[in-house]
């Protein structure tokens, strides 16, 4: 299947995805709807289970082939790949498992979804000075604010791929290759690009981004990436069956954990989770990322424009395409947007309703690769 298949066949297209034929969906940002084959795994597994074990009857070699499919996603290594759900919680193991002294400090933006701001604020609790990046427009985040803002005692930066309102995609490679000179530790929260954009590890030392938005995925079946060479200074948090070694399930004297990522996942999996990211990863990779990536650009590019014709301010209008990402956000002085909000779910036409520190509200626009011109103009005529 491809994308000009699902653009060009509104069978095709509401049969393989399902929300298509209830309503405009353009709120992907949010939490997804699930597209049919990643339900119907899922629905599949949930059945077999059932019967017997539900470990046992998960499809031999699932797990192997999911981290995989995640490496071709990542450019990153199979020992590299850990699955332990919600972003929240893989970017707390960052924060509660790397060695820090009262004399280290860490650059965050305090702008941030909460997911990426609250765990590295939990540092201050031992002494470590977190520090709150300073820009000059919301989400806009240059190698250049990065450098002007670090030290020597900078032992970690941590950074959304893509501000979950502004919908402004940072230089990943750029902020990366200055932060590696330095020495400094880079986190990032993929979580708005990781299934959008090409999104490459080559310069992160860990990345986090839960299932439930663009990969189109069940909730906290997200993806954690460590790099190989840091698995040994983060220490696991969460000890369990799972990740410490332990022959016939008898506990050991001493704690010895999994030789990869594989340390992070200390438990039992969320086995019906990552039934269906296997087979959303699957569709994405099959669809091509390249060829996603440059149809949500496609959109954003006409879209942003013909809302500035009606009056709409729009931010990031002047996006570049290495910066522009699928999040469209737009506002209007004096408008009651609560109530558009309403009167387009009401129309059956999904967006969100997000606001910024100062109180201003946004209507977020963040349509897919398989929506269509057709209902983005019907949502521009409803405007």
């Amino acid at each position: 299947m491809t994308l000009s298949e699902i653009l060009s066949n509104e069978e095709l297209r509401r049969h393989e995805f399902p929300v298509a034929r209830e309503r405009i969906f353009l709120a992907h940002a949010g939490v997804c709807p699930l597209p049919r084959r990643v339900a119907e795994a899922v629905r599949t597994y949930a059945g077999r289970c059932t019967l017997g074990d539900q470990e046992t009857l998960l499809p031999a070699h699932q797990l192997q082939k999911s981290r995989e499919l995640a490496v071709r996603l990542l450019n990153a290594h199979a020992e590299e790949i850990a699955f332990v759900g919600p972003t929240s919680l893989a970017l707390s193991f960052v924060s509660a498992g790397l060695p820090f002294t009262r004399n280290d400090n860490i650059l965050v933006y305090f702008e941030d979804y909460p997911a990426n701001v609250y765990p590295w604020m939990t540092l201050a609790e031992k002494g470590v000075e977190v520090r709150f990046l300073k820009v000059r427009e919301l989400g806009r985040i240059q190698a250049a604010d990065v450098e002007e803002q670090v030290d020597e005692n900078t032992r970690l930066v941590a950074l959304a791929s893509c501000h979950f309102v502004a919908g402004y995609r940072i230089d990943l490679q750029a902020i990366g290759e200055l932060l590696r000179e330095r020495k400094i530790l880079f986190s990032v929260d993929a979580i708005q690009s990781l299934g959008a954009f090409p999104t490459s590890v080559e310069h992160v030392d860990f990345l986090a981004a839960d299932a439930h938005k663009w990969l189109l995925g069940p909730c906290a079946a997200g993806i954690f990436f460590v790099r190989k060479g840091l698995q040994e200074r983060l220490k696991p948090v969460a000890c369990g069956w799972n990740n410490v070694r332990c022959p016939n399930y008898i506990a050991q004297e001493t704690l010895a954990f999994r030789p990869d990522a594989r340390r992070y996942e200390a438990g039992t999996h969320n086995l019906l989770g990552l039934v269906g990211l296997n087979a959303a990863l699957e569709l994405l990779l099959e669809i091509g990322i390249d060829n996603i990536a440059s149809e949500l650009l496609r959109k954003r590019a006409w879209l942003a424009p013909a809302l500035q014709e009606k009056g709409y301010v729009v931010l990031q209008p002047d996006a570049t395409p290495s910066s522009a990402s699928g999040i469209l956000s737009f506002h209007r002085p004096g408008a009651n947007l609560a109530a558009l909000h309403q009167k387009l779910e009401e129309a059956r036409i999904t967006v969100s309703l997000r606001a910024d520190r100062s109180g201003q509200r946004y209507i977020r626009l963040s349509p897919h690769f398989y929506n269509t011109d057709a209902e983005l103009h019907r949502l521009l005529e409803f405007l």
